[in-house]
């Protein structure tokens, strides 16, 4: 009994030496790395393209810019109209432009001989001239010939501004044709009541019964379709080719190339063909 008493102990502590049973250790979860955040699209940053243009684009380019704005988000297209030679002043005097679109090359000319534009600029568009009347035409005004009749009240482009110039050449034209007379281009020019700095000033005076009839672009006459047009044959009309260019000193000049290359992409010459222009030859 003695020996079986201490057999028990024995085993107890054997068995309490051995302590508890270990459980099982749970094989760690592993934690996926944290994904990161996908940015928003950046939201460009505002820019503003300054684009000088002849007062004869004023239909055409404001299109063209609400189109350009359209596709560039955060742009905006600035226009300043006027006459080319207005427009070239400005920047001879340092006005900040990125574009500059003129009626006659010789404007662009000079600035790429004062090293302002580039010489390797490019013509868009081509334009001719007409007679435009005021709606109720009260010289009764029927042909070209009528615009030498005493008494008439004509406006014109001054000769410093692309139409005024190529309305004189036109009237050099005519008169060396024994149809008009040597006399007509004088005659003509007698009866000229004011000289206007843009087209676009011919339009509004002879619209506003200012004037019995003026010569403009045939662009400026689709604009304003309530007035009475005489056309100009081609044999005495003269071909305006509208030539465009990134600026020498463009402060955007990427923005800028984008922009021409727009005017003379198919969507930018349908437009200038919705405003009457021809393609440039």
């Amino acid at each position: 009994m003695k020996k079986l008493v201490i057999a028990i102990l024995f085993v107890a502590a054997l068995l309490a030496g051995c302590g508890p049973a270990a459980t099982p250790t749970a094989a760690p979860t592993a934690v996926p790395p944290t994904a990161t955040a996908v940015p928003p699209t950046a939201t460009p940053a505002p820019r503003t393209l300054t684009v000088f243009a002849a007062a004869s684009l004023t239909g055409s380019f404001t299109e063209i810019g609400k189109a350009f704005e359209a596709a560039n988000p955060g742009v905006t297209v600035t226009f300043n109209f006027a006459g080319s030679q207005a427009l070239r002043t400005q920047i001879e005097q340092g006005a900040a432009a990125d574009v500059f679109a003129s009626a006659s090359h010789k404007d662009m000319d000079t600035l790429v001989g004062e090293n302002l534009a580039p010489s390797g600029y490019k013509d868009f568009a081509n334009n001719q001239l007409v007679v435009i009347l005021p709606p109720a035409n009260p010289a009764n005004v029927q042909s070209l010939a009528d615009l030498a009749k005493p008494g008439l009240k004509l406006v014109l482009a001054d000769k410093s501004v692309p139409a005024g110039a190529y309305s004189l050449q036109i009237l050099t034209n005519m008169s060396n044709d024994p149809t008009y007379g040597a006399d007509f281009s004088k005659n003509v020019l007698a009866n000229v009541v004011s000289y206007e700095t843009d087209v676009k000033q011919v339009v509004s005076k002879v619209d506003l019964g200012e004037g019995d009839a003026g010569i403009v672009y045939v662009t400026d006459a689709i604009a304003a379709p309530d007035l009475k047009t005489i056309s100009i044959p081609s044999n005495y009309n003269v071909i305006a080719k509208y030539p465009i260019t990134v600026l020498s000193k463009a402060p955007n000049a990427d923005l800028a190339a984008a922009f021409v290359a727009y005017v003379q992409s198919a969507d930018g010459q349908a437009i200038m063909k919705k405003w009457g222009f021809a393609p440039a030859q």
